[in-house]
């Protein structure tokens, strides 16, 4: 893969990162002792414990709220992890088998670490 190859796919996953973290802020918060991870949130509305109507409500959005911020804040360290490859000039090498990532899989998934060929995990 050539520099301005590179270039583009670093272009993607910076804005990937961006969407990531845009939806991560929609339904969650950074934690405040370490600010790589994320928390689900219900939204900041003031809830009355005695009604348990809205505690039950609120509960339900947490559980929402912490599902998707798992899948996002995955899909983030995915393109963290896809950015520092492109920084130490591995980006694009399979993990498996060291061969370089087809091109069509990177422009599909630009965070792939694996050749299509390879099972993903």
């Amino acid at each position: 893969m050539n520099k301005k190859e590179t270039e583009q796919f670093k272009k993607k996953l910076i804005a990937e990162k961006a969407e990531l973290e845009a939806e991560l802020s929609s339904v969650g918060q950074r934690n405040s002792n370490n600010p790589n991870v994320w928390e689900a949130n219900t939204g900041g509305m003031e809830v009355d414990a005695a009604d348990e109507n809205e505690v039950a409500d609120k509960l339900e959005e947490y559980e929402g709220n912490s599902g998707i911020v798992t899948q996002l804040e995955n899909q983030l360290i995915e393109v963290d992890a896809a950015l520092t490859r492109i920084e130490k000039g591995t980006y694009g090498i399979c993990e498996k088998c060291g061969k370089p990532i087809e091109k069509d899989r990177l422009e599909a998934s630009p965070s792939a670490r694996f050749a299509i060929k390879h099972p993903h995990k």
